[in-house]
């Protein structure tokens, strides 16, 4: 499995791909612009991901935008159904709002920081990512 992990905290960053590294190869970058360029590059090298984990907070681009633009990136390349990118958001925000606004935009899960790694694998399970 390839897995993105888009996040601005270093410690989270840390956490998260050393948690992730475990179910496949995980590159890191550290917001949304850099999330949509290595999302393009993976596609056009036929090298995709199966998982992108987004943080909502980045700086430059947030994890809101840059899920909105990934999902209009694969409308624009007729990529559809089961092809589409796994797309996990996370934050520290207990904002309603904004989850409902993300399900909207596309994302299949939503996990809260700090990550409980459980709930995590569960949701990677119900995604069909791992066994």
């Amino acid at each position: 499995m390839r897995i993105l992990i888009a996040e601005d905290d270093f410690a989270s960053r840390l956490f998260m791909k050393k948690f992730l590294s475990k179910y496949g190869e995980c590159d890191v970058v550290v917001d949304g612009i850099e999330a949509i360029d290595s999302y393009i590059n993976a596609t056009n090298e036929d090298n995709v991901y199966d998982l992108i984990c987004l943080d909502i907070m980045m700086p430059r681009l947030d994890g809101m935008k840059a899920l909105k633009s990934i999902r209009d990136i694969e409308k624009q390349k007729g990529i559809e159904g089961d092809e589409k990118v796994k797309i996990i958001m996370t934050t520290a925000l207990n904002d309603k709002d904004t989850v409902l606004s993300a399900y909207d935009e596309g994302c299949e899960a939503y996990a809260w920081k700090p990550i409980e790694t459980e709930k995590f694998v569960m949701v990677m399970k119900n995604l069909g990512l791992i066994e």
